[in-house]
């Protein structure tokens, strides 16, 4: 952004941030730069567009260059802007936690289609034709337990307030090894208004839990990522997400291995586990499962690109 007697206008400005971040192998640069733009100005993105032709002030330009460079350099948007939306839900991030992906909406929506399924059974019922019935007449009548989720490394907290959001009925333990990521999802909790529904557990999987909570669900988002697969992923993701959230050994097992046999001894009879997986580790993770003697293996939900991305398993 070298000074020229043209002026810096907002438009002018997203046009030379977009050639300069494509040259630095910028995925999607024209949305990095307007989203980065819109946080230096303040603003929400659509409004560039009807402040296209306004100068920028040299306050302006200053604050975006900054974040333009340390872009560049490789630090994800989501952590330079501080916040991500996931499943129509804005979510606040920092470099404590993993930033949200859409194929982790999968769980979110395989959640709602077991509860569903519940309902359709006439357990516990919370959804109408039109969508989730939340009055308390229907609450009453039709839905005097609780389900009770257990989401396993939560992280960011997005599952655990997503499951509360959707499911007004859910009590929901979050879980967590780190203390700083607890507390990233407790904010998350708040600004959703569901934190009085969710009790946050710093655990080693179920370590810190009582041994004797028993739930209708367990979802995970563990880590996954093979030692292999950890030196080819992208330098955003290898160089600036928390590692202790991605890295799971030699094979990508060493978390969700002990996560399977866990479940087995805190779901209910007929309670579901629902897991993220890596597609490369997907038939080692079927097998887990058919060699536990405890789940029925279900359908593994795959994500748009046909690739395996969600592990269904129901308690016997």
């Amino acid at each position: 952004m070298t000074s020229t007697d043209e002026p810096w206008t907002i438009g002018r400005l997203l046009v030379w941030t977009v050639d300069y971040l494509k040259k630095h192998g910028a995925e999607n640069p024209r949305l990095d730069a307007e989203v980065l733009l819109a946080k230096a100005r303040g603003c929400k993105r659509i409004d560039l567009y009807a402040a296209y032709g306004e100068e920028a002030t040299d306050a302006l330009r200053a604050a975006f260059r900054d974040l333009v460079s340390r872009r560049a350099k490789g630090t994800p948007v989501a952590y330079l802007v501080g916040h991500k939306e996931f499943y129509s839900l804005e979510f606040e991030v920092t470099p404590d936690v993993l930033i949200p992906r859409p194929e982790t909406e999968l769980l979110v929506v395989a959640l709602l289609d077991h509860a569903k399924a519940l309902a359709t059974k006439g357990v516990r019922t919370l959804f109408q034709p039109g969508g989730i019935d939340t009055s308390q007449a229907s609450l009453e009548k039709k839905s005097p337990d609780p389900f009770l989720i257990a989401d396993v490394g939560t992280g960011s907290g997005i599952l655990a307030v997503c499951a509360a959001k959707y499911l007004p009925q859910a009590r929901v333990t979050a879980l967590d090894v780190s203390p700083a990521a607890l507390a990233v999802a407790r904010r998350n909790a708040d600004r959703h208004n569901v934190a009085d529904r969710i009790t946050f557990v710093e655990s080693n999987l179920f370590a810190a839990v009582p041994a004797d909570a028993r739930f209708d669900f367990i979802v995970s988002n563990p880590p996954y990522v093979s030692t292999a697969e950890m030196a080819n992923l992208p330098p955003d993701v290898r160089d600036h997400e928390p590692h202790v959230a991605l890295k799971a050994g030699e094979q990508g097992t060493t978390v969700i291995e002990p996560l399977i046999a866990q479940s087995a001894e805190r779901l209910k009879h007929g309670g579901v586990l629902l897991v993220e997986i890596s597609p490369m580790i997907a038939t080692a993770v079927e097998n887990l499962i058919r060699a536990s003697g405890t789940f029925e293996l279900g359908p593994t939900i795959r994500d748009a690109a046909g690739h395996a991305r969600v592990i269904q398993a129901t308690r016997r």
